[in-house]
């Protein structure tokens, strides 16, 4: 039965850790801007596209 208490003041010294961490993120910034990382791929993608297609039409011109 002793097994039990220490899990369980274990367990919750465990998850006021992961609370404290989370405020932390939360008070430095980490989740101000979730939308610009996933569609900041998608205009590398196109930026990377186009500046292939232009090197390629300048050496092209070029022969």
């Amino acid at each position: 039965m002793g097994v039990i208490y220490i899990l369980i003041f274990v367990s919750l010294f465990v998850a006021l850790i992961f609370l404290a961490v989370f405020f932390w993120a939360v008070k430095k910034g980490q989740f101000e801007d979730d939308e610009t990382p996933a569609m900041r791929i998608l205009f590398t993608e196109k930026m990377n596209k186009t500046s292939i297609v232009t090197k390629t039409n300048t050496q092209l011109l070029k022969h």
